[in-house]
This record gives structure tokens, C-alpha cells and sequence, in this order.
């Protein structure tokens, strides 16, 4: 096992408010992007929350991989949904790697003849 899941959602949610008193603009921002998410309802909340956790694997935050994976399952998603939403994710990291990748080399060749 990667880690303790449930443990980390714990420790998520009671951490949430930490920057509330040092930095209160900045959280009631981030809270009006959570409010705001899905206003104009042309995704069900299901669907927001496998395209969430599929971003949350291409950004490799675990804390947005098991508050996401926690609401997907809340919202009904099945264990194929969410195969299929994670190979979207899959194919589109490999290919972000590969564009990169041609990104570095044409660095490198800039850069070498300097």
C-alpha cells in the first residue's frame, strides 16, 4: 500500500483552516473556486469528480488524489469509470512527457551551439 488514505484525508480536513488566519483572502478565494466549480451544472458531479481525480494524477497531488477518489465514490462512480478517467490521464501525461521531451531537446541544441 502507497499510504493510509483515509488517514491523510483526515489529516487534510483538519488542516484545511490553517491559512485562514495568516492568510484569509487567499482561503476565502480558494473556497469561492470550490463554490464555484460546477455552477453551471453541465457535468454531473460524478463526472467533475473523475476529471478532478484524473488531473489530480497528472499533477501528482495526493491530497487531491484522495479528496477527489473519497468524492468520486460518494457520487456513485464505478471501479471502470474510473479505470477509464485514469487512462485518459495516462495518455495525456505520456504525451505532455513527449511534447516536453521535444521542448528539452530543442533547448539542448540551442543551447550547445551557444
Amino acid at each position: 500500500m502507497f499510504m493510509n488514505w483515509r488517514e491523510l484525508l483526515g489529516s487534510l480536513k483538519r488542516s484545511y483552516t490553517r491559512l485562514e488566519t495568516p492568510h484569509p483572502k487567499m482561503l476565502e478565494a480558494y473556497r469561492g473556486l470550490a463554490a464555484a466549480q460546477g455552477a453551471n451544472e453541465a457535468l454531473d458531479s460524478k463526472t467533475r469528480e473523475l476529471i478532478s481525480l484524473a488531473v489530480a494524477v497528472t499533477t501528482r497531488c495526493d491530497g487531491c488524489i484522495a479528496s477527489h477518489a473519497a468524492a468520486a465514490a460518494k457520487a456513485g462512480a464505478t471501479k471502470e469509470e474510473l479505470a477509464d478517467a485514469l487512462g485518459v490521464a495516462i495518455a495525456m501525461n505520456a504525451g505532455a512527457a513527449y511534447v516536453y521531451s521535444l521542448r528539452a531537446l530543442e533547448a539542448f541544441d540551442e543551447l550547445k551551439a551557444a
